[in-house]
């Protein structure tokens, strides 16, 4: 796919993970869907897209967790651009804790259902509805079109993250499903599984906390945002790729 001119829509794509893809598809020329929840957020990264070369970047406030936003949000798109040629499905969240926290014998804590929820929510529902509403639009608006899952390496159980690697595994699964059933209508399907990423949140933490992280990591550092947004690109751009899940961890196996 060539993406000057093409319409993507990114969700989660005010900061971090979704702003590095945001920032790197404007210099192709695409056109931007931007989708979050954080109003003043999502103006600061259209207007960055825009300096940076995108050919439209627009901004759309929804809960991806919700139906009616989800279909609102699509029925908007392909009215405001006339075409939806990509889709990342970006948003997450995570509440971590462990399922279960003993003291002497006693339980103190576990997971609660609405830690559980909230990221199933999100991270698992949002994706199936963003997934399965941008599929009827490619296929209504005769789009050859692409959709891309992030998932995680946490994905093969990570300690104190039930809900999240339970969500990722979810989401890199859904790819392999809908890569199957969409080829008859010339959509892809794919997913990116990152490892430990430089993100907002994760330079802020102590020096020696994330010193501790990297010592883990064979490439001996985190990755680079632009580092997966380098990777949406090429799936977006290679129109052979399909159904198939690329890790970009440093060689870090979870």
């Amino acid at each position: 796919m060539d993406l000057q001119g093409k319409s993507i829509v990114i969700t989660g794509g005010a900061r971090g993970l979704g702003g590095a893809m945001a920032t790197r598809l404007a210099a192709t020329g695409a056109k931007l869907a931007l989708v979050d929840l954080d109003d003043g957020a999502l103006e600061s990264m259209a207007a960055q897209c825009l300096e940076n070369g995108a050919a439209e970047a627009r901004t759309y406030k929804v809960n991806v967790a919700r139906e009616d936003e989800v279909v609102t949000l699509f029925d908007n798109v392909a009215g405001d651009f006339g075409a939806l040629d990509g889709l990342v499905n970006n948003a997450g969240i995570t509440r971590d804790a462990m399922l279960l926290k003993y003291k002497d014998g006693e339980q103190v804590a576990k997971m609660s259902l609405e830690q559980w929820q909230a990221v199933i929510d999100v991270n698992l529902t949002g994706v199936f509805l963003c997934g399965r509403e941008a599929a009827a639009k490619m296929i209504e608006l005769g789009s050859k079109g692409c959709i891309i899952n992030i998932s995680s390496i946490s994905r093969a159980g990570n300690m104190g993250q039930t809900n999240y690697s339970a969500a990722k595994a979810g989401v890199q699964a859904m790819a392999v499903v809908w890569a199957k059933e969409l080829a008859r209508y010339g959509i892809r399907a794919a997913a990116i599984a990152p490892g430990f990423i430089g993100t907002e949140m994760v330079m802020s933490m102590k020096p020696e906390a994330r010193e501790k992280i990297e010592s883990m990591i064979p490439a001996r550092r985190v990755g680079d945002p632009d580092e997966i947004a380098r990777t949406v690109q090429f799936i977006l751009e290679n129109d052979y790729f399909s159904g198939r899940c690329i890790d970009v961890d440093g060689a870090l196996r979870l």
